[in-house]
């Protein structure tokens, strides 16, 4: 029994002693009274970035567009209103894609207002023709081929 008191005894002051080590640290405000950082994001102005209204030249194509395509039935005026933003709402939703920002790249895209590349600096005078046939080619073009990849017969 003297040994059970006594183990019991010892664990006791190893944990009295051992619960100050153990404990964390308690944060104290800084003295001055200001919380950092605050005066920083009040003084901040909140500004709003990207595109704030769509061009009404670009509002007109786009509701041609929609006429086009059965989903708006208004002579397009190039104001973005209600009724060209619940047609744009539809023709998103009715194509499987989000309806909360509008119009949607590929919304624009499929009504085929997306941008035009044939005036691109690679685009000029490009051809896009097939290939000539694999038998065409010379062979000591192709043994230069065979030679730079490494593969032998």
């Amino acid at each position: 029994m003297s040994f059970f008191r006594a183990s019991a005894s010892f664990v006791l002051s190893a944990a009295l002693i051992a619960t100050p080590a153990l404990a964390s640290r308690v944060h104290r405000p800084p003295t001055s009274g200001r919380v950092h950082g605050a005066h920083k994001a009040a003084s901040r102005s909140h500004r709003v970035h990207g595109q704030q209204a769509i061009d009404p030249a670009r509002v007109t194509e786009i509701q041609q567009a929609l006429v086009r395509q059965h989903y708006l039935s208004i002579e397009p005026n190039g104001r973005w209103d209600a009724t060209t933003e619940a047609a744009m709402q539809k023709y998103q939703a009715d194509n499987g894609w989000q309806t909360k920002l509008m119009p949607d790249a590929r919304a624009i895209v499929k009504l085929g207002l997306g941008p035009d590349y044939s005036n691109a600096i690679n685009a000029k005078n490009s051809s896009f023709a097939t290939p000539p046939p694999a038998g065409s080619i010379s062979p000591v073009q192709t043994a230069g081929f065979t030679e730079a990849s490494g593969v032998s017969h």
